[in-house]
């Protein structure tokens, strides 16, 4: 490393964040640039939307975001985050059936976005080798076609200047202008692919009741995108502060409303089980709704890309941004900040062919959470011009008879959490065992309802 070098990183979320983490020590400066100004709590951000809805962080994502930030786990069980074993902790009715509560195979951080963004801010930004330039906007990228040399940013005064780097990382998000910049440098526009099943989300904060304000289990009613109706379903997500974050959600034809007067009654008579209303009865509305369309699947295959500028990185969102129900982003933007940490370190920043090795790299953390997520919204009528390509009928059609299996079978369902959580690559899932488990089925009956135990429906009020 040479203490002359600088690494930019665009963007103050989690993802840029984590970037310029694992940037630090391996650039003589990491410079963080934010076009907002940054909360000093755990409190709602100008350019974060989609912090008012359900978020978890899987184990595949903790683990790659500790060791990034070592200790922050450690830290957000102590701001009130549970750690919530999976499938243990966890009530969830699929279009096969319920999912009985097996040993634990992964786990979940759930909290709010509010307070898992400061716990890491404040770990990050302590270090003084990140420097942090809010409120400012970056209008685009100096360089070539070849090599990206900064960037030309314009602070809230009005005032513009360039910002030199050896490195660029966007992390700018759902909104990124990467594909712009980059044609701008006259490079080719990058392949993209939509999946938007038309689900719209309303989530409101409540107050658990007393007895259920500490080891309440996860309740997640899903949608079936597969029956040709709407989906609907709903997630009821304890968080810190003796709280229930839900979510409920539906596709075009079966959305809920914005309307606080309307939440209970589409929990119940909406979803597929009134296990959601049924809880809700005895807790306390905190929060008013809120209400957002933007849940498409979109992803930008920088990686397929026949040339690609030295010096230029784009990570989290920016690349692929994900519908929030499957909870896949905050993981992947922390396996793929990972990745430019090992990559750096191992080739030196400015080495040739960084950049393509490090955009190369992060297609396959991208990859993975890409098929899990829209292996389910591309059955949405809707969701994509052509319909599902017959890959996708066949590996869907695939993971059905899994799930299903999945509902009676103890080793089946920790196969696939531990894919879901990001923990294993899906090849597992093509293993001989699990094949011919596919094939048997389900080796214990059907549930006839939720499983909550005594203690719990006692301590919720049922």
């Amino acid at each position: 490393m040479s203490d002359r070098t600088t690494a930019v990183v665009l963007g103050g979320s989690l993802a840029g964040l984590l970037a310029a983490r694992a940037l630090t020590g391996l650039a003589g400066r990491v410079v963080v640039v934010e076009r907002d100004a940054l909360p000093d709590g755990p409190v709602p951000r100008k350019g974060l939307p989609q912090a008012r809805h359900v978020h978890q962080l899987w184990s595949g994502g903790a683990r790659a975001l500790e060791q990034l930030v070592p200790g922050v786990i450690g830290r957000l069980r102590a701001a009130g985050v549970t750690r919530l074993p999976v499938t243990t902790d966890m009530v969830a009715l699929s279009p096969y059936g319920w999912f009985r509560r097996w040993g634990e195979s992964a786990f979940m951080l759930p909290s709010s976005r509010d307070l898992l963004d400061w716990v890491v801010r404040q770990q990050v930004l302590a270090d003084d080798r990140i420097e942090l330039v809010e409120r400012t906007e970056v209008l685009g990228l100096l360089g070539s076609d070849t090599a990206v040399t900064g960037v030309r940013v314009r602070a809230d005064d009005g005032a513009e200047r360039t910002m030199p780097a050896d490195l660029v990382v966007d992390a700018t998000g759902r909104g990124s202008r990467a594909p712009r910049w980059l044609t701008s440098l006259g490079l080719p526009a990058p392949e993209r692919r939509e999946v938007n099943s038309g689900v719209v989300y309303a989530s409101r904060l409540f107050l658990a009741p007393d007895q259920a304000r500490d080891g309440f289990p996860i309740v997640h009613v899903q949608a079936d995108p597969g029956d040709g109706r709407p989906g609907r379903g709903g997630v009821l997500m304890p968080i810190e502060d003796g709280r229930w974050m839900v979510t409920l959600y539906g596709s075009r034809g079966g959305e809920p409303t914005a309307d606080a007067g309307d939440f209970l009654r589409y929990a119940r008579q909406e979803l597929s089980h009134p296990i959601v209303a049924d809880l809700l009865v005895n807790a306390e509305p905190l929060s008013e709704v809120a209400f957002t369309r933007t849940t498409a699947n979109r992803r930008w295959f920088y990686e397929r890309m026949p040339a690609w500028p030295e010096g230029f990185v784009v990570l989290g969102d920016a690349v692929c941004a994900l519908n929030p129900v499957y909870g896949h982003g905050m993981s992947v933007a922390a396996q793929s900040a990972v990745l430019l940490r090992d990559l750096v370190r191992r080739h030196g920043l400015g080495s040739p062919a960084l950049s393509r090795r490090i955009q190369k790299a992060v297609g396959r953390p991208v990859r993975a959470a890409w098929d899990l997520s829209t292996g389910v919204d591309v059955f949405y009528p809707g969701a994509t011009e052509g319909g599902p390509t017959l890959r996708e009928r066949v590996t869907a059609a695939y993971v059905r008879r899994l799930l299903r299996t999945a509902t009676g079978n103890g080793r089946i369902a920790r196969r696939v959490t531990d894919v879901t959580a990001l923990e294993r690559g899906a090849e597992v899932l093509l293993a001989p065992s699990v094949l011919l488990a596919a094939a048997v089925g389900p080796l214990r009956p059907a549930l006839g309802g939720p499983p909550l135990t005594t203690e719990e429906r006692k301590a919720a009020g049922l």
